[in-house]
């Protein structure tokens, strides 16, 4: 199966090797018809701490890493 990508902005990098990335997704709501956006946040591996806040960057799911990040940042946007 392959590996989902997801593109978001980073909202925190105070963790070592580790970076929030809010991801935001739009769709339109089955019956209202209106557009709605969603946003979730998701903690990704970031090895040698190059991403800071505000980045628009590229998430690839991968094996867990610790107790939270099953994600790991692939390149930025």
């Amino acid at each position: 199966m392959p590996k989902r990508i997801l593109q978001g902005t980073v909202t925190s990098d105070l963790n070592d090797q580790t970076v929030t990335v809010l991801v935001e997704r739009r769709f339109t709501h089955p019956v209202l018809k209106k557009t709605i956006r969603k946003s979730k946040k998701y903690r990704a591996h970031d090895e040698n701490n190059t991403f800071k806040v505000g980045d628009m960057v590229r998430i690839q799911e991968c094996a867990p890493k610790s107790k939270t990040k099953r994600w790991e940042v692939v390149a930025q946007v």
